[in-house]
């Protein structure tokens, strides 16, 4: 079984599965659906989810590297 690597990281769970008889149109309808979900989204919450994901991206914090008091 191959894993896909998706945006979110997810890697268990249910899986969603897309039926294969799709045509093209139909294809492309959900995609812009989730493209215009996603931009309202974004819209709605960008400032939030730029710090979330700010935070979720930095390095870890270790107190123990460095004396806040001393520069060198």
């Amino acid at each position: 079984m191959t894993r896909l690597h998706l945006p979110s990281g997810t890697t268990h769970g249910l899986d969603f599965l897309i039926p294969d008889n799709w045509s093209a149109d139909q294809a492309l309808a959900v995609i812009e659906l989730l493209d215009d979900l996603r931009e309202r989204i974004c819209m709605h919450y960008q400032f939030v989810l730029h710090e979330l994901q700010h935070e979720q991206r930095a390095a870890p914090v270790n107190p123990h590297l460095r004396d806040v008091d001393d520069p060198f």
